[in-house]
């Protein structure tokens, strides 16, 4: 099972201003849909909280050290371990590790796939994307896209595989 990280970040690290994203980019949830669409979503409790729903067409995986939280139509895990375990074993072929700052922290040493939006702009933020070593993925696409009447900012869609150790070939 392949593992991805789906993030926007700015130019700073910034992922989030309370509970919510701080700028508006239809191209970048066109994306995510298009690219969650059938799969199963890891997310913690705060990331779903700031959703409000489960969104359609995706097996929802929500991490929490809550031992009481219960969400009726996702699945619910304690460890970011038993998150990724349950999807393998649901038969997933690759999962998407979706937020928040903390389940990104924990999954940035399982991910073979990045999938970067990297939004042109300092924003205020209150939530970042922990800092990770770029220099141990490799770029695989980018795209640039300007601001457009219905996109608020530039940014770039970038997918990054993370190399295997001493080699510089993908994750297989």
């Amino acid at each position: 099972m392949i593992i991805s990280l789906v993030a926007a970040i700015d130019e700073q690290g910034g992922i989030g201003r309370e509970g919510t994203l701080p700028w508006r980019l239809p191209a970048d949830q066109q994306r995510f849909k298009a690219l969650t669409m059938g799969h199963h979503i890891i997310m913690g409790r705060k990331t779903y909280q700031s959703i409000g729903r489960l969104l359609p067409g995706r097996f929802t995986i929500i991490v929490t050290r809550n031992p009481d939280f219960q969400l009726s139509g996702s699945l619910i895990c304690h460890k970011l371990e038993e998150a990724l375990e349950l999807a393998r074993q649901r038969g997933e072929t690759e999962a998407f590790i979706v937020g928040g700052a903390e389940i990104y922290k924990q999954a940035i040493i399982f991910a073979d796939r990045f999938y970067l939006t990297r939004v042109h702009g300092r924003f205020e933020t209150d939530v970042s994307f922990p800092p990770f070593d770029e220099s141990s993925w490799v770029e695989k696409e980018c795209a640039f896209h300007p601001a457009d009447d219905r996109n608020s900012h530039a940014f770039t869609f970038r997918v990054l595989e993370k190399l295997r150790a001493g080699t510089a070939e993908k994750p297989g």
